[in-house]
């Protein structure tokens, strides 16, 4: 009997892992990894900002699930099969060891993302994994006798496989494929991203950070989405973890708006509105005689301040005693719900995440298979999946691509 055909499209996290959890499980299965490019695992060497964000160490599948805007649900019972846990063993076992950082988030000791490319090409390198780079697949067609597949190259060459994992990524090549297989496409729009704010005097004070900040965003009409962290001011408008998570949970909405809405900030969301009042009003009883711009009594980085009492029409000079009621409302409503526009989006680092891809209702997240094709599997970001920022795209990754590679090696 032949041994099995297995060809893994997409030299990714994802591709990588699928092909050698494949290999692993059998090894009489001939494993072949095409890469379209000539740098495979290019996206994991920038990642991180060249550290890579290996995983989260999250190791609650419940808890764990609740970073993925879109794939929740299916993710669920594949995050128990494998999940951050096995990441940092796996890694291990080969040598790599990481580190877990205040926020959660986990790198390789070694602080450099090569460490991680290094470890998955040696394991390939030794794995009997056949890897092709600079081999650029066009097109791919079921074979009905045999029920395998035929990959057409952009060479003229034609492989023939058994099984099939497709791990391309928010490629278009891998949409088309998709599509011409018999699957649907949920359309792909950017996730993680910072806001552009056209407002020059917020933009003047780039490198100020507030922690936590309240963000919230009017959604036409939907209830609002809202998010509660970390916040940076930028020479373009708005970035930190509380502007990229209410990014990916609001990708779709603010692509329909087409990245203009309006943008509700809490500066001070440990306090109800009316403690903020309460406490601007007994600074105003304390410090009476003193100048607003320099006596804030809340705690807020003094350029914010200033920023923020210009947006209530309070001036550089103005005292305390001499602001009116309607005056000192509208500061409150400034420092617990400032209104600002958000127009456009701008790149987060150097890292693209994409929502959108393979309907999850066409996979079957046990084995990663899917339910139209048989002998056809998905992993990675081609499926509409996304996770926020802090190494939970990366393990769906690692997980999507293990349970695929296994399915592939045991199946019938």
């Amino acid at each position: 009997m032949l041994p099995l055909q297995i060809v893994v499209i997409g030299g990714g996290a994802a591709g990588f892992f699928g092909a050698l959890a494949c290999a692993k499980a059998n090894p009489q299965a001939q494993v072949t990894l095409l890469e379209a490019s000539r740098q495979p695992l290019a996206k994991v060497l920038i990642s991180g900002g060249g550290r890579c964000n290996v995983t989260h160490a999250c190791f609650d599948s419940e808890e764990l699930v609740q970073n993925y805007p879109r794939g929740a649900k299916a993710l669920r019972g594949a995050l128990t099969r494998f999940g951050p846990q096995d990441t940092v063993a796996w890694f291990a076992a080969g040598g790599v060891y990481l580190k877990t950082e205040a926020d959660g988030r986990m790198f390789p000791v070694t602080n450099t993302s090569e460490t991680i490319v290094e470890c998955l090409i040696k394991a390939v390198a030794t794995s009997g994994v056949k890897l092709r780079i600079g081999t650029h697949v066009t097109s791919v067609k079921r074979t009905a006798a045999d029920g395998g597949f035929e990959i057409l190259l952009k060479s003229g060459e034609t492989i023939k496989c058994d099984r099939l994992l497709l791990a391309t990524g928010s490629s278009p090549v891998g949409y088309k494929i998709v599509r011409e297989l018999g699957h649907q496409i949920e359309p792909p729009v950017p996730s993680l991203f910072t806001f552009n704010i056209l407002d020059q005097k917020l933009r003047e004070l780039a490198g100020v950070s507030v922690n936590p900040a309240q963000l919230r965003l009017s959604a036409g009409g939907k209830s609002p989405l809202q998010q509660t962290g970390p916040l940076l001011i930028t020479h373009w408008g708005l970035s930190g973890p509380a502007v990229l998570k209410l990014s990916a949970w609001g990708a779709r909405v603010l692509h329909e708006s087409r990245y203009q809405s309006k943008l509700l900030i809490n500066w001070l969301p440990l306090m109800h509105q009316e403690q903020v009042r309460e406490k601007v009003l007994a600074v105003k009883d304390e410090w009476g005689k003193k100048a607003i711009a320099l006596h804030r009594g809340v705690d807020l980085p003094h350029r914010l301040w200033q920023y923020i009492i210009a947006r209530a029409g309070i001036t550089i000079e103005d005292r305390w005693a001499e602001i009116s009621s309607k005056t000192l409302n509208q500061l409150v409503q400034e420092l617990t719900q400032g209104q600002y526009l958000i127009n456009g989006k701008g790149a987060f680092k150097e890292e693209f995440v994409t929502c959108g891809g393979v309907n999850l209702k066409e996979v079957n997240f046990k084995t990663m298979e899917s339910r139209l094709v048989p002998g056809l599997y998905f992993a990675g970001e081609i499926l509409d999946i996304d996770g926020v920022t802090g190494g939970f795209n990366f393990q769906s990754a690692w997980t999507t691509g293990y349970l695929a590679g296994i399915a592939m090696a045991t199946s019938d």
